[in-house]
């Protein structure tokens, strides 16, 4: 290993997982192979600035997160600029990154590639001011995550709970109007993907030719709720109906709406916007695989 200190990003309340069993295993392998462990545990206020502040007092050369996609998210923002390699422990409600790259299930299997040396060069995406590693939406699913981060009731149970008071309230489908580097069209959607990658933290492969280091994006416009669809996809079937989904490919684009639409990132609901505009930062973020 060509690294000596290990910064470990904890979530205390990503997901269901037991971060007090996490933190004893990293740290007892951590002193196995002879590395620095440091601790940093999130709490919502100023997070990024302290990440980085841990990494300039403490040499470090290489971070491992404990949680889901906007924890993830949360770091990559801290260290884009740098040439640290992340890891990853899938901890959250829903880990979607973490699925896309295929990462063991295995506590164990998943710190052995976080410390290991092979790596994937990721593309980030800017959406606005912020940045995407995985998958942002506009519409029903954003609105869904919305109540989702209000309940009391977290994991996947959470998410099929609160699914069925989403669609009732919801006032879909949504009018947009997309333009990219080489195409300009309006569109009438339930939802509005932005994909840098295949699936959902569900396992839901939605973008069946994404890649997330190809320098592409994919816009995803679901034009309706079918049922069936939805099925297909959920059991990855990769034929998707054009009627049900069409996938538009970009490298820049602009995406608009009269209306304020429910919009998330990485799992995190942002707000309502009208505009979001996005780009590919010349930054990539190498993140450790198997």
């Amino acid at each position: 290993m060509n690294f000596k200190e290990v910064l470990l990003v904890v979530n205390p309340i990503s997901g269901q997982t037991d971060k007090k069993k996490i933190i004893s295993i990293v740290q007892k392998k951590l002193n196995e192979k002879n590395l620095i462990f440091h601790l940093y545990a999130t709490t919502g206020k100023n997070d990024k600035e302290k990440i980085q502040s841990e990494i300039t007092k403490n040499s470090i050369e290489r971070i491992i997160v404990a949680g889901g996609d906007g924890t993830i998210n949360l770091v990559a923002e801290a260290i884009k600029k740098t040439k640290i390699t992340l890891g990853i422990i899938a901890a959250g409600s829903a880990n979607g990154l973490a699925e896309n790259l295929n990462l063991p299930q295995i506590l164990e299997e998943q710190l052995e590639t976080a410390l290991g040396s092979n790596f994937i060069d990721l593309d980030i995406l800017c959406l606005n001011d912020a940045i995407c590693l995985h998958i942002a939406d506009l519409g029903i699913n954003a609105e869904l995550i919305k109540n989702y981060e209000s309940s009391s009731i977290r994991g996947k149970v959470g998410y099929f709970i609160n699914s069925i008071p989403t669609l009732i309230k919801s006032e879909y489908p949504f009018n947009f109007f997309i333009e990219t580097n080489n195409t300009t069209r309006d569109a009438k959607a339930v939802l509005l993907g932005i994909a840098n990658a295949n699936k959902y933290g569900t396992g839901a492969n939605v973008n069946p030719n994404g890649k997330p280091n190809d320098g592409i994006f994919e816009i995803l416009v679901f034009k309706k709720l079918n049922l069936l669809e939805i099925l297909k996809t959920l059991r990855n079937e990769t034929d998707h109906d054009p009627d049900f989904v069409e996938i538009i490919p970009a490298t820049s684009a602009k995406i608009s709406c009269k209306k304020p639409v429910s919009f998330q990132i990485d799992g995190e609901y942002i707000g309502e916007e009208t505009e979001i505009e996005i780009k590919i930062l010349a930054e990539k973020l190498r993140i450790a695989v198997p």
